[in-house]
């Protein structure tokens, strides 16, 4: 005798699934960073996630990837929607040992290190490289250095991404924030410096969640979408 089928539990049952897979696989857990932008403003962290959408954006299609400073991996998630592989680096073995169990959890194929770039580059190469709200917590004296590991890392056709804090929205930073902040650019200042080390340097301006080519000094944050590694 056929089984019969289950009587939906939800008022609306295609809503079922949501709670079928909530038995079976749990709550996603979102990470220290994710879970304290979620309790102190969840704005934020929609803010945050359109970041990550742009990247993914801008490199679908991709083979491989890696997320310098990755922090707790949660916005990783969104990259590889469009990249088939993607790993982690950050300097911080709090966040990468995170990471890790994460991904063991939920059977992903990403590797994550706990490197400091500024003193070494990867033993791997990308297509391509992203790194969000990093570069101004790298000392000025030491951000060639910084960079110029993640150029190493990339293959000869690499592509790199670059997000940043704009210096003319310092003003409207969080406390919290501001304390980190110690090389912040503006979007002349960020395409000269990444012009040292690839052939083309696009700026793109970014408010709220929305990317544009507007007025660099009005943006609140900066895109650098870097091609042709020198």
């Amino acid at each position: 005798m056929a089984n019969k089928k289950k009587a939906p539990r939800t008022v609306e049952p295609q809503y079922d699934v949501t709670f079928a897979e909530l038995e079976k696989k749990g709550p996603v857990p979102m990470g220290p960073v994710a879970s304290y932008m979620y309790r102190g403003d969840v704005r934020r962290l929609a803010i945050f996630l359109s970041r990550y959408k742009f990247v993914s954006k801008m490199l679908a299609g991709k083979g491989s990837a890696v997320e310098i400073g990755c922090g707790d991996g949660f916005g990783m998630r969104v990259v590889l929607q469009t990249v088939k592989r993607v790993d982690g680096l950050d300097i911080d073995p709090m966040f990468t040992g995170w990471c890790e169990e994460q991904a063991k959890r939920d059977g992903a194929p990403s590797r994550f290190y706990t490197v400091d770039l500024t003193r070494k580059t990867l033993p791997v190469k990308y297509e391509a490289a992203y790194s969000l709200d990093v570069i101004e917590h790298i000392p000025a004296k030491q951000e060639h250095l910084f960079v110029g590991n993640i150029r190493k890392c990339l293959t000869k056709d690499g592509v790199c991404i670059i997000g940043t804090p704009n210096i003319s929205a310092h003003v409207h930073a969080s406390p919290l924030s501001q304390v980190g902040h110690i090389n912040l650019k503006s979007a002349d200042t960020l395409k000269a410096l990444l012009s040292r080390f690839f052939t083309n340097v696009f700026i793109f301006s970014m408010n709220d969640e929305v990317v544009h080519t507007g007025f660099y000094p009005m943006a609140h944050y900066l895109f650098a979408l870097c091609t042709g590694p020198r």
